[in-house]
């Protein structure tokens, strides 16, 4: 019998995959109760500067697509957006789901906490990303055509299943590029996933609340034949439909297999009281 062999029959074989899960469970409760507990200053705050990051990665995105009139180049220059949240250590709403829900879940924080976060931070995002946007419209006027021709995509879009799903799986990849740079052991990794969610997301077009309203926004500052009005009749199901795609697919998987750990820290937190 081999060694490898003897260890699977006693059950050894999976002992280092365990604890690799354990490791970055407590990572994420750590991460997740560390955003949770933050005031309304350090949200509104890395918000700002989340909405501001987004704003470069769509004035890159924005860059190519004119000059390629590709969709899949363009989401790989807006990679530079997720970076610079990744190393600037920014708050993106859409990446709020796995990680605070998971530490409110394992009782590290509060429902209200975890209101306070995605609220304060889903509006900073929008107003830092106006303000670049308004930005890169009157420095960059070239690029107005594209962006209108870009926002017009969103805007005219009826709700229907087709943009449904385009936004449920929006929130399903940003969250699953979550998932991806917590289990990353270095910068290198968390990186490549940024690169690879950027793909995805904004090269396939999907319906994303941050992103496209940027687009939107800069189109409406170009001077397009839209609307905020049109963008909240676009951006309210977006919204939920980015929340349902992250919390039902990858994060509520997540806890599902972190049951156990889920318990154990919850164990914690009572003897901590």
């Amino acid at each position: 019998m081999t060694t490898e062999a003897a260890r699977s029959e006693l059950g050894e074989t999976d002992a280092p995959q365990e604890d690799e899960v354990a490791q970055a469970f407590d990572r994420i409760v750590s991460q997740g109760a560390q955003r949770l507990h933050r005031t309304w200053r350090e949200v509104l705050t890395t918000g700002l500067a989340g909405g501001l990051e987004v704003g470069v990665g769509v004035l890159a995105m924005l860059a190519v697509y004119a000059e390629t009139g590709s969709h899949l180049l363009a989401g790989l220059a807006f990679s530079i957006g997720f970076i610079a949240l990744l190393l600037a250590r920014s708050e993106l709403f859409t990446e709020g789901f796995l990680v605070p829900v998971t530490a409110l879940v394992a009782g590290r924080a509060g429902v209200g906490q975890l209101a306070k976060l995605w609220s304060g931070t889903l509006v900073a995002n929008l107003i830092g990303g106006w303000l670049l946007m308004w930005i890169v419209v009157h420095a960059l006027p070239e690029l107005g055509a594209t962006a209108i021709e870009s926002a017009t995509t969103f805007v005219d879009a009826p709700l229907d299943l087709q943009s449904a799903c385009l936004s449920f799986l929006a929130g399903s990849s940003i969250t699953l590029m979550t998932r991806m740079q917590q289990g990353a052991e270095s910068e290198a990794g968390k990186i490549v996933a940024a690169v690879a969610g950027a793909f995805v997301l904004a090269g396939l077009v999907l319906f994303h609340s941050i992103l496209d309203s940027l687009i939107i926004f800069a189109g409406i500052h170009a001077g397009g034949p839209f609307g905020y009005g049109d963008w909240v009749a676009w951006f309210w199901y977006v919204t939920l439909l980015n929340m349902a795609g992250g919390l039902l697919v990858v994060t509520l998987l997540r806890l599902v297999r972190s049951k156990e750990l889920i318990e154990r820290e919850r164990a914690a937190v009572r003897r901590e009281e």
